[in-house]
């Protein structure tokens, strides 16, 4: 072990213990909001209908009836049929896998595009700084929905482009964040420490930069995910998402729409799950944030 790597490990250890006890703060201020606690259990169910689908559905979701098409709750089909004679409750808890997966998949693509130029931007500043940020903030002035049907017209429709595009639309909503709180930190004593006993930037960043962007990334993370369940229903909803027969909350909506005056049933179970899942990404990101708020608050007066 190198002489670097022992001062480093010394230097480190203040901003080390204030990562860790801001995490354990926002973790301890979100435990005791109810509203968040809920959100997250409903979260946690949802997930597990989405994992377990294929067991817990009682149909399968792609099946045609014709003959049972437009079938009002009841019976074999607790949330009634479309107008392919398909169990909407079947299609439900698989559009919850769908609608999940892409979520995740757009926060991963905004994660990955977003976070690393944001801190290089803070951490480096200059020439860099202001060429990343012009980029972004380019990025940022089109209109989110307008940009992400574009970029799938150009890809052509299919989840994975639509969440690409969803991703980059959102991306600069992490660099933005990534970018203000390594501005924060590059200054503090222990920082300067570890470059000034030679540790590279990689390590530095790695050590003591990340543990604290962590808490305010986890929340745009939670909020980013509700704004992706939504996009992928609009796009969805416009054909430009999952390909038919997949099942989709947005495709459902669609199907729906179509039917509004003989079967006005089938517009609820889709759009109830949107409406429920985005405040449920809502609530818990609320929740984040007062924790984190909490957290600085006790740290502060500890200080």
């Amino acid at each position: 072990m190198t002489n670097a790597t022992v001062l480093d490990d010394l230097v480190g250890g203040p901003g080390d213990r204030h990562a860790a006890d801001s995490r354990a703060g926002i973790l301890r201020g979100i435990l005791r909001r109810r509203s968040t606690v809920v959100a997250g259990g409903f979260l946690v169910l949802l997930i597990l209908c989405a994992v377990l689908a294929p067991m817990i559905a009682p149909h399968d979701p792609d099946a045609q009836d014709l003959l049972q098409r437009l079938r009002p709750p009841g019976g074999d089909h607790l949330l009634g049929t479309d107008d392919y004679g398909r169990d909407v409750l079947s299609r439900l808890i698989y559009g919850a896998r769908v609608s999940l997966q892409a979520a995740v998949q757009a926060v991963v693509v905004a994660l990955l595009i977003g976070l690393p130029p944001g801190i290089a931007a803070g951490y480096r500043g200059g020439w860099l700084d202001s060429a990343l940020t012009r980029i972004m903030d380019a990025l940022m002035s089109a209109p989110s929905l307008v940009l992400a049907i574009t970029i799938v017209a150009v890809l052509g429709p299919g989840i994975t482009n639509a969440m690409l595009a969803v991703g980059l639309v959102m991306a600069p909503r992490f660099f933005r964040v990534a970018r203000a709180t390594t501005m924060d930190v590059r200054h503090e004593t222990y920082i300067e420490a570890s470059v000034a006993l030679g540790c590279g930037s990689l390590r530095t960043i790695g050590r003591h930069i990340l543990p604290n962007v962590a808490p305010p990334i986890v929340l745009v993370i939670s909020v980013s995910l509700g704004t992706a369940v939504a996009a992928e229903a609009s796009l969805s909803f416009l054909g430009l998402g999952v390909r038919p027969p997949a099942a989709s909350w947005g495709s459902m909506l669609s199907t729906a729409s179509s039917n509004m005056g003989i079967a006005p049933y089938l517009v609820w179970p889709p759009g109830v799950m949107i409406f429920l899942t985005v405040l449920a990404f809502t609530y818990l990101g609320d929740g984040v944030r007062k924790g984190m708020l909490r957290s600085r608050s006790v740290s502060s007066k500890g200080d």
